[in-house]
């Protein structure tokens, strides 16, 4: 294998994800230790998991009692499990009672028009969408605490304004969900390697390094032309 394969991974994801949350760490702790084997660029993708939600939320465990048919107790095992998992890789990921889940859409607008000029600080970007949901659960459907989140990364606090007040990027934000959707993507997170392999759900670190590896190896001895 060369030194230090390029790889484009597509990270489909919504950021009011807890499982997306955990496969984003564990993907980059990956790629933190194939570094200098794998080169990978990261392209944020969106996935709302509540398309139709009003600006003032919902409770989130009503939603996905009535979502997933469950009860408190299954409710309530689910999220340890998941709190669980965030706490392997470091993250304090707040679940309970009370929370609210929050419409996205414009969350996912202002991702992609800071990915198109800096994947890196998109990334940025998301973490803190996570760590803000994960934690203080502030309404991400607020132009006030998007805002607030990206002048504290960098970026251009009007320019920001100006894409949120508007409707820029949307048709392009709603055509990639169309587009991964049709390709199969009905659950996040889902993370796709060239375009080809397909990992689903929130891998561990080890899973993701053990594809990836893989992956590049294979990357590595296709032919060129």
């Amino acid at each position: 294998m060369t030194e230090s394969t390029p790889l484009r991974i597509d990270f489909v994801s919504d950021v009011a994800c807890p499982w997306c949350a955990i496969g984003l760490t564990s993907l980059q702790q990956a790629l933190r230790e194939l570094d200098g084997t794998v080169r990978a660029e990261i392209h944020l993708q969106p996935f709302e998991l509540a398309p139709d939600m009003a600006f003032e939320g919902e409770d989130t465990g009503t939603r996905l009692m009535h979502k997933y048919g469950i009860d408190a107790t299954q409710l309530e095992a689910n999220r340890g499990t998941i709190r669980a998992r965030g706490q392997a890789l470091g993250l304090d990921l707040k679940l309970g009672d009370g929370n609210r889940s929050w419409n996205t859409f414009d969350a996912h607008r202002l991702l992609h028009w800071v990915g198109l000029s800096n994947l890196n600080l998109a990334l940025q970007l998301k973490r803190s969408l996570f760590d803000t949901y994960f934690g203080s659960n502030d309404n991400l459907a607020d132009h006030a605490v998007l805002l607030r989140l990206a002048s504290s990364l960098g970026i251009d606090r009007e320019a920001a304004r100006a894409v949120l007040e508007s409707d820029d990027h949307a048709d392009q934000v709603r055509a990639q969900e169309r587009h991964f959707q049709q390709a199969g993507i009905h659950s996040v997170p889902a993370t796709i390697i060239n375009g080809t392999w397909l990992l689903r759900g929130g891998q561990p670190p080890e899973a993701f390094v053990q594809a990836l590896r893989e992956i590049a190896e294979t990357v590595a001895t296709q032919p060129t032309h």
